[in-house]
């Protein structure tokens, strides 16, 4: 495949990594979603980047319309460090390094760990986008100690975890507890089994 092939897809079909082609120019789905109101017709809402400059732009599309989606190279790369250049990552069959910026790694930086697998989108050669696998494990760094009478159903309480994101943790984990968390938000899933 060239790296101009642009085929036609329903907007219902778009996902977030996607790109597509509108007027010419190149955007990355930061965000899809199909919205079925009561009455009226079935939109497809995106938020999109605009590769060229960064630029974010909010889109609605008629589910059922037909949007120019570009054709990506998807790949899964692993991550092996950052610095001033940006987020570096590797093609583990062919080892070609690839550096991505900051403004395409954006909020999922604090989640990548080294030798993660991630799901890179590449536009000729350039990093577009990446999807972290769901889940990570960190430790937590910082939480409030359980005072006494509080049960371990009541509500979860605030904690920092060692990539600096602040979640919410049952009363029961204390700092220094691996846990799972959710790479979209930071939620928390478990403890960790490690």
């Amino acid at each position: 495949m060239g790296s101009n092939t642009v085929v036609k897809v329903i907007a219902s079909s778009l996902r977030k990594g996607n790109v597509v082609d509108k007027d010419g120019k190149l955007y990355v789905i930061l965000f899809a979603e199909n919205i079925h109101p009561g009455k009226g017709t079935p939109v497809t809402q995106l938020d999109m980047r605009r590769i060229g400059d960064g630029v974010k732009v909010s889109e609605r599309y008629r589910t059922t319309e037909m949007v120019e989606r570009a054709y990506v190279e998807e790949r899964e790369h692993t991550f092996l460090y950052s610095d001033g250049e940006g987020f570096h990552f590797m093609n583990p069959e062919s080892y070609d390094q690839v550096v991505a910026t900051e403004g395409v790694v954006g909020d999922m930086a604090p989640y990548l760990q080294e030798g993660m697998a991630v799901q890179l989108a590449q536009f000729n050669g350039v990093p577009i986008s990446l999807v972290l696998p769901q889940r990570a494990t960190f430790e937590v760094v910082e939480t409030e100690p359980v005072t006494k009478g509080q049960t371990a159903s009541s509500s979860y309480k605030p904690a920092m975890l060692s990539n600096g994101v602040r979640t919410a943790v049952p009363p029961h984990i204390s700092a220094g507890t691996r846990v799972v968390v959710m790479t979209a938000d930071g939620s928390y899933v478990e403890r960790a089994k490690d």
